[in-house]
């Protein structure tokens, strides 16, 4: 773990192992922090903050500026571990790993002119307020996305002045720990970005509930945001929630078919739909449902899988044997339900494929909205189908979940788009794409998707407290109980 400036091993001894998705080989041996290892990292990070709290917004600027430019330089290699760790093909890795020094980049400019108010007040006085850093921030990431979800929550961090301890998930901790090497690369003060490999009942659960911890960022399941949340709440900490999503695709009968089914494979299928924004739900117009599901159901079977390090390959294994035999479930249930698969739906077991947790590219037709494939997040290569009449079913459709992180409309009719994105019940709604992001973007969502917001200005104001100060103005005495001036 990184502790202080330092690779240090965990208090206790103990280690639990990294295992390749794609071959089940193990990829590394990690120090596995209990409680009192999050203590020594939230210690760090309290008494690093002492100074860091109050740099310069420009020293800090600079600082993410050079952190982005050893990211880059870095970045074939961050790329290949992400791979390794997580089964995602490299050419998905390098692409996310090469933006992730515009995260650092836009927080770093954000730091630069983020600015207070002068907000009006009766009388001769002003009143102006300050963004001030909460202190110790716990940062807890998913193994999905390692790097980029949890530099959209690091960058906002840092730039407002926190420190952080950081809880990996204990799937893909690897780069995480490779990214504190470069913060201190970059010449960040000891002790400002902590690492805690672990488990959530040990280590998760005790950096949420740690005293000095002022605000809790997790990127995770459901279950395990509303423990976090729990858990946070105990201390009066701010809490920050990316959860669940069940993503649903609307196509009505005027889009283009060819890029529609185009757009819905890479929603469905990249990342192999460990995202939770993954076209899940694929809402289709009854004209052209039958066209839709032939070519979506065309594409998926052309998907090229592979040796996730391999240029070539399209798809990769699901990230964990735990994660494959859920995913396998929910296919089996969709076909009990009465579900019917027009492609995929199985295990690949021809070799090499049997030695890793692949599962082929899934596409299930004749879904009615209340199947259990229809309303739960399966987190793997599996889309479903459902048929819509007209525009207020495909909506109710739509808005049918309990969640409402991510939706997509595809229409060529730009009154129709926008009027139906206003009516998801979804904090991002894409129009003809899917997928896209940008650090200025606030990333979140409705029900239970979210609390609060990833990226944007909004995430970097969410790392800050708000300062109040009244400057009176005149010289004229005040003396309340004296008599010796008035109070208006």
């Amino acid at each position: 773990m990184w502790i202080n400036g330092s690779e240090v091993p965990a208090a206790s001894g103990a280690t639990f192992e990294v295992e390749n998705p794609a071959d089940k080989q193990i990829l590394a041996r990690v120090a596995e922090g209990r409680a009192e290892d999050v203590d020594a990292a939230v210690a760090a990070a309290q008494k690093a903050f002492a100074a860091w709290g109050r740099t310069s917004a420009t020293e800090r600027f600079h600082l993410l500026c050079r952190l982005a430019a050893l990211i880059q330089a870095n970045a074939g290699e961050l790329a290949r571990w992400e791979t390794l760790a997580t089964g995602r093909p490299i050419r998905e890795m390098a692409a996310q790993v090469g933006r992730l020094g515009d995260f650092f980049e836009y927080f770093a400019a954000t730091a630069r002119v983020a600015e207070g108010e002068v907000t009006p007040f009766a009388g001769p006085y002003l009143n102006y307020t300050r963004h001030v850093p909460l202190g110790v921030v716990g940062l807890i990431t998913p193994w999905n996305h390692p790097l980029l979800i949890l530099t959209k929550k690091l960058a906002p961090a840092l730039a407002a002045g926190n420190t952080v301890v950081i809880k990996p998930s204990e799937l893909t901790p690897t780069t995480t720990i490779d990214l504190a090497r470069l913060i201190k690369e970059a010449g960040f003060p000891d002790g400002v970005v902590n690492v805690v490999p672990g488990f959530g009942p040990t280590a998760g659960q005790r950096l949420a509930s740690h005293p000095a911890v002022q605000k809790v960022d997790l990127t995770g399941g459901g279950e395990s945001g509303s423990k976090v949340g729990a858990q946070a709440a105990g201390h009066i900490a701010a809490v920050s929630l990316e959860l669940g999503g069940n993503t649903p695709i609307l196509v009505f009968d005027d889009a283009d078919l060819t890029e529609a089914a185009a757009g819905a494979a890479f929603a469905a299928y990249i990342a192999a739909g460990q995202s939770c924004v993954a076209g899940a739900r694929l809402v289709v117009h009854e004209r052209v449902h039958d066209a839709f599901a032939q070519e979506l159901s065309q594409r998926a079977g052309r998907i090229r899988m592979g040796d996730p390090l391999d240029p070539e390959t399209q798809i990769g294994p699901v990230a964990s044997g735990r994660q494959y035999d859920r995913v396998l479930d929910y296919i089996r249930r969709g076909i009990a339900e009465g579900a019917r698969v027009v492609a995929g739906g199985e295990a690949v077991m021809t070799p090499p494929f049997d030695r890793g947790y692949h599962i082929a590219p899934t596409v299930f037709t004749d879904v009615r909205p209340s199947m259990t494939i229809a309303q739960e997040e399966i987190f793997g290569p599996v889309t479903t189908i459902t048929r819509f009449s007209d525009e207020a079913d495909a909506i109710a459709i739509a808005n049918d979940s309990r969640y409402g992180l991510g939706a997509a409309i595809w229409t060529r009719d730009v009154a129709r788009a926008h009027r139906v994105a206003h009516a998801l019940e979804s904090g991002v709604v894409w129009i003809n794409d899917h997928h896209r992001i940008d650090p200025a973007m606030p990333w979140g969502g409705f029900k239970e998707s979210s609390i609060g917001r990833e990226v944007g200005l909004q995430a970097y104001t969410s790392y800050t407290q708000t300062q109040t100060v009244v400057v009176k103005l005149t010289n004229e005495p005040f003396d309340w109980y004296g008599g010796g001036g008035r109070y208006s």
